[in-house]
């Protein structure tokens, strides 16, 4: 075995391990100095060996790979959906059915928490993860591989012993509640929409595209079902011990009952201890424990006969509306807001609650006054659900939704297909310009620390700064001893010499950040983060960006109409035009830094490569860049030319049909990362 990837492979069993003892047997073996020493050792052996890479590696817990399109995956075992019920009743009858078809008294229910988030089914083959599939409509689903990958309770790899050698285990994922307050207070400072609640964060957040995002969301998963064809166990509660033993998440709420009184009782304790817990549950599933009498119940048309689910009612409260104000986030778009009656709900007192667009003011057909009914969107976020008419007042005007901006009394717009008004007035509204130059130095982007918001708020107001250029023409002496109001806390500040030299350096040390930072730090529509790398891996430089046509721009990876028509709106305002000529004068990065090539061969010169399909451990771009550095010529298109086809999964059939024909060769990912690494 070649040394180094001996030391991979030793590194990779390591770190796994180091990982199972933390998030599953809550032990810390090593420090994180140590922890993370380790980690980046195998990062940079996997960099230098790209075919050494284990599918259980622990780095892909970080994410990158981006997908397209997911893959549909037929499910082996169909994932069907549960019969619900809020009725304590209906849970009577259905233990008098248990009871009738097994002809017995003598059993017992396994009772679980019922988890709102993602249902997940996740097949290991030889103990490694091999593939995770979303319910969808439960006879198949969509293939999110590399997103559960990041997920850090999950096992990569089967730890204790006498696991068959193919399972299939059931769970949900979620968004922990610190996780999700910790987003959206992030977005409520970059004025960006909050999140509505933790179970659709879970689902989208799954469906993101690139898993590097994914992994930045801290996501975890609750197994509760094993699957397999071989006899594993005799019941649901061996099942659930036998999946601990192996190194998966399984929560600690589940609970043995002898008859459907101590469901109840299991029922009525949760119900009240359920608010303790770190991410959302809407409900308790009760199942047959004995794994024979599951079979011998069976399945009605839709559902198991030896299962139910049992609904929690969401608590909801009533107050009046007080008045609706509407908000200006950075990119002018408009968010009405309820300013409602004090009331306690779910443990604090609610004073707001967003009204999302003119669409939600329609459906709620909302009047002055009303008697709102509000429940906690994922227990979190405060709702509006629906409206009491009855208890409406006679005189009651309806709520128009405004035409000016409430802030520069600009008429506002609405883009084709987006439910937000937006005020177009970016040059001069002030929320706008604050939210812009706010996030243009946010941590994310050009993260210039030493100039906090309400400095920012102090500059706009003295004029000093109108869009994000007039910061790099800033001088000590206008920020020395600068005196402005505060408009939250209504006091005079000023600037001290030390703060004054130090927001100075920052500015400077900013004009070092990447390119691709830059780009997002310009505030376009839709461009986040990761948008922003893409573009500016494709073009390489802003001017590029800039002078690219839509369909060069759609052309990209991950870049769809809309961002494609927002990035040439924006490129097409000779305000922004004009910043940008400014911000290049001023020596902030507008290009990549050129790739030194000197640690790259020339294995691939002379070659002609078509990259086609999406990829497992790297992009398309990070394929195509690799080929460049090592000399290679790549086309789109296939011909008698073309040298080697890199071949990966959604590729067009007929693209894959014309390289046969021709006798091209196709590689897969791993030999192509074979050819480059002899």
């Amino acid at each position: 075995m070649h040394p180094t990837l001996e030391t991979i492979i030793q590194l990779t069993k390591e770190l796994n391990y180091l990982n199972y003892q933390y998030y599953k047997k809550d032990i810390k073996e090593i420090s994180d100095q140590a922890f993370d020493f380790k980690l980046k050792t195998l990062e940079q052996l996997e960099r230098d060996h790209p075919s050494f890479v284990q599918p259980d590696s622990p780095t892909l817990r970080v994410g990158g790979f981006v997908s397209k399109k997911f893959e549909t995956v037929v499910h082996q075992f169909p994932m069907l959906s549960l019969s619900n019920t809020y009725s304590k009743q209906d849970l009577i009858d259905f233990d008098e059915r248990v009871k009738k078809i097994l002809d017995s008294s003598e059993f017992e229910y396994i009772c679980e928490l019922k988890f709102d988030g993602l249902a997940i089914s996740i097949t290991y083959e030889e103990g490694k993860l091999l593939r995770a599939v979303t319910r969808g409509d439960g006879i198949k689903g969509d293939n999110i591989t590399a997103n559960v990958k990041t997920i850090k309770s999950m096992p990569l790899a089967l730890f204790g012993e006498n696991w068959p050698n193919k399972i299939e285990v059931r769970g949900e994922i979620f968004l922990p509640l610190p996780s999700f307050e910790a987003i959206n207070k992030k977005r409520l400072e970059n004025n960006e929409p909050l999140l509505a609640n933790p179970r659709n964060a879970a689902s989208g957040t799954m469906k993101m595209q690139d898993s590097a995002i994914v992994a930045q969301r801290n996501m975890d998963c609750y197994i509760y079902g094993l699957l397999s064809d071989s006899n594993i166990s005799n019941s649901h509660y061996e099942s659930l011990k036998l999946m601990e033993n192996w190194g998966f998440n399984i929560s600690n709420t589940y609970s043995k009952c002898t008859n459907i009184d101590e469901v109840m009782m299991y029922i009525e304790e949760w119900s009240k201890k359920r608010s303790h817990l770190p991410l959302e549950t809407d409900g308790v599933v009760i199942k047959v424990n004995d794994l024979r009498s599951q079979d011998e119940l069976g399945f009605t048309s839709k559902f198991p006969r030896w299962a139910i689910s049992f609904k929690f009612k969401s608590e909801s409260v009533q107050t009046r509306l007080k008045g609706v104000t509407y908000q200006v986030g950075r990119t002018g778009a408009i968010t009405p807001v309820a300013n409602l009656e004090p009331i306690s709900l779910a443990g604090t007192i609610v004073k707001r609650a967003s009204l999302h667009n003119a669409n939600e003011i329609v459906r709620l057909n909302l009047h002055e006054n009303d008697l709102l009914a509000l429940e906690k969107g994922g227990e979190i976020i405060p709702k509006v659900t629906h409206v009491n008419i009855e208890a409406r007042r006679f005189n009651a005007l309806p709520i128009k939704y405004i035409h000016e901006c409430p802030e520069c009394k600009t008429a506002l717009i609405r883009i084709d297909g987006e439910a937000n008004h937006y005020c177009p007035n970016e040059r001069e509204c002030p929320p706008q310009i604050l939210g812009r130059i706010g996030h243009f130095i946010s941590r994310n982007a050009l993260n210039i620390e030493s100039l906090g918001i309400k400095t920012v708020q102090g500059l706009i107001q003295k004029k000093l700064v109108e869009d994000i250029s007039d910061l790099y023409h800033l001088t000590f002496s206008q920020l020395n001893g600068l005196m402005f109001e505060t408009t939250e806390e209504n006091k005079t500040r000023s600037l001290q010499k030390k703060s004054a030299e130090n927001i100075i350096a920052a500015i400077k040390q900013s004009k070092k950040v990447n390119f691709e930072l830059v780009l997002f730090g310009l505030g376009i529509r839709h461009v986040g983060k990761t948008v922003a790398e893409k573009l500016a891996q494709y073009f390489h430089t802003l001017d590029k960006i800039k002078e690219a046509s839509f369909e060069q721009i759609i052309s990209v990876d991950e870049i769809g109409e809309t961002i494609a028509k927002s990035v040439k709106d924006f490129f097409s305002r000779e305000s922004n035009l004009e910043m940008i000529a400014r911000l290049k004068v001023s020596g902030v990065k507008l290009a990549l830094d050129q790739p030194s090539n000197e640690n790259y061969g020339n294995k691939l010169s002379g070659l002609t490569l078509v990259v086609s399909g999406v990829f497992l451990k790297y992009d398309r771009a990070s394929i195509k860049e690799m080929i460049k550095q090592h000399k290679g010529k790549i086309t789109s298109s296939i011909s008698s030319k073309t040298d080697y086809l890199i071949a990966g999964d959604n590729m067009g059939p007929a693209k894959k049909e014309k390289a046969l024909n021709l006798g091209v060769s196709i590689l897969t990912e791993t030999e192509f990362l074979h050819l480059i690494e002899e």
